[in-house]
């Protein structure tokens, strides 16, 4: 009879716990639980969340997966510009401090606890005001971005952020570094463009998808610190994205390709790859946060028009635990 050590060269283990960390294709037996077990690999996934207390779209996030914080936007009906922020624990949201004035398309980087705005659209138009959020309330700084413009992409932190892209009356290229007390001009992309999305830090980010006006684009760049280099593309074109993770790590979802999409692409630091199923409730304009295997999308303008409150869960492939059966 043909058996397991006949073909590895060795036994099954039997332990009295399940083995950590965990290695793809190994294979024991649990003497507590009496089973046989596999370590395979769980598909990546994104899965319902709790909806956020106001629906809304063109605002921004910031934090991971189970400690994130969105604000400002747009509600609709009435295009009325929020200045609302909500805190999300990995199952629900709660209301937290309001921004200093009510604004949409700004952005956006840092933590739940410490998280940055600048830029974006007030009552009166384009601004360039800055505010900081300490986990409970907002205060607007001294500091002012050189440019004013709206759908701009953030990432960094609270006292290390880089912004770039966005639209003054048209897409912009500029780039803006902060230092925690003021912005400083540093090398533009080298496509001006509306409604990136960003990841990474400030001295090493990507940036990908773009509206062109006319036309979209899957372009992508990176910044080393100093300058941006054109890489590959997207597989989809689009702007007005979801985005997490690093620059060499990256998750791309959502957007507006002309219509809005659910569509998810993943960056290893060479190339986008699309993941067979995206998210459940296709959109563009929506605020996310977290990195490439623990993600976060939530609100955004949904196919059909309006705004959306729901919120969805972005897990990645990883090694998980799977006990054999004979069915």
């Amino acid at each position: 009879m043909t058996t397991y050590k006949g073909i590895n060269g060795f036994a099954v283990q039997s332990v009295a716990s399940d083995p950590s960390p965990l290695d793809e294709g190994q294979v024991w037996y649990n003497n507590a639980t009496y089973a046989f077990k596999l370590a395979g690999i769980n598909a990546a996934a994104w899965s319902s969340g709790g909806n956020l207390g106001t629906a809304r779209y063109q605002f921004t996030a910031a934090g991971t997966q189970s400690a994130a914080v969105a604000t400002g936007g747009e509600i609709q009906p009435g295009s009325t510009v929020s200045d609302s922020t909500e805190e999300y624990d990995g199952t629900s949201w709660a209301g937290s401090g309001n921004l200093p004035t009510g604004t949409r398309g700004q952005g956006m980087s840092g933590t739940q606890t410490a998280s940055l705005i600048f830029g974006g659209v007030i009552s009166t138009g384009l601004t360039n005001a800055t505010a900081s959020y300490n986990g409970s309330t907002w205060t607007a700084i001294p500091a002012t971005m050189n440019t004013s413009r709206q759908n701009i992409a953030g990432i960094g932190t609270q006292t290390a952020a880089l912004g770039f892209g966005g639209v003054t009356t048209v897409g912009v290229n500029s780039t803006e570094s902060y230092n925690g007390t003021s912005w400083t001009a540093v090398n533009n992309m080298n496509t001006s463009a509306n409604g990136r999305g960003g990841s990474g830090i400030q001295t090493a980010g990507l940036a990908f998808g773009a509206d062109l006006t006319p036309g979209l684009s899957g372009a992508t760049e990176s910044w080393n610190g100093t300058s941006w280099t054109a890489v590959n593309p997207l597989n989809t074109a689009r702007s007005y994205v979801g985005s997490a993770g690093t620059q060499t790590l990256a998750l791309c979802f959502g957007g507006q390709t002309p219509t809005p999409t659910g569509a998810t692409e993943l960056w290893n630091g060479t190339s986008w790859t699309n993941n067979p199923t995206g998210l459940a409730t296709a959109r563009r304009l929506l605020a996310s946060a977290g990195t490439q295997t623990s993600a976060l999308a939530t609100g955004g303008g949904p196919s059909g028009g309006g705004t959306t409150n729901a919120t969805e869960e972005w897990n990645g492939a990883a090694v998980a635990t799977k006990t054999i059966t004979t069915s």
